[in-house]
């Protein structure tokens, strides 16, 4: 059900690639559409999730790059799963809210808006640390270009470039701190690191 919600957007976005540019009422209705039917999926897994277990639910594991001991691993609590439930509830408000406002490239805009939802799905369910700074940095492509071409404002070349710059150079930090847990306890696995042994002093400046 998890790697059904976060692709389902990212389906969207590629069946829109077959849709006739100048045809915006298709447009619109497959990217609603979509959207909606990521909502409807999780309020099911809102309704399906234990709230008495502690544990992780709906874990995936997928051996990737095991050299370096880094795994593609999914999986949710009850506070990542209000992010879910969230995030797609206000993209469908979005994608409405968006309906006859965009003029320009519409069927583009869709597609970045989609493919941005799914991302944000996929941080708030990966369980690796250092994929998570992956995904979470490739958040700023879709903003970026949402920003810069969409944009109300005539400053917004700028602001976009400004956005992308200021968040990647404040996250280099939060690298610099997952590649020092990496080298410590050799795993950027979350569910490992919470049972590791890690000194509240190294914890509170990390």
């Amino acid at each position: 059900m998890l790697e059904l919600i976060i692709f389902t957007p990212l389906l969207g976005a590629f069946c829109l690639l077959f849709v006739n540019k100048d045809d915006n009422v298709l447009i619109r209705n497959v990217a609603f559409w979509f959207s909606l039917f990521t909502f409807f999926f999780s309020v099911i897994l809102w309704l399906s999730f234990d709230q008495l277990s502690p544990k992780f639910q709906f874990v995936t594991d997928i051996n990737w790059l095991s050299l370096f001991n880094i795994k593609f691993y999914l999986g949710i609590d009850s506070v990542s799963l209000l992010f879910i439930v969230l995030t797609t509830f206000i993209f469908s408000l979005c994608i409405l809210s968006s309906w006859s406002n965009i003029k320009v490239h519409f069927k583009e805009y869709m597609i970045t808006f989609l493919v941005m939802e799914s991302l944000l799905l996929l941080i708030f369910s990966l369980l690796d640390l250092l994929l998570f700074y992956v995904f979470f940095e490739s958040i700023l492509i879709p903003m970026f270009l949402i920003v810069g071409v969409w944009g109300s404002r005539a400053r917004k070349i700028r602001a976009s470039y400004m956005l992308f710059f200021y968040t990647l150079f404040g996250s280099v930090f939060m690298l610099l701190a997952i590649l020092v847990l990496y080298f410590d306890v050799g795993t950027t696995d979350y569910q490992f690191l919470l049972v590791s042994e890690i000194s509240p002093f190294k914890q509170k400046l990390l």
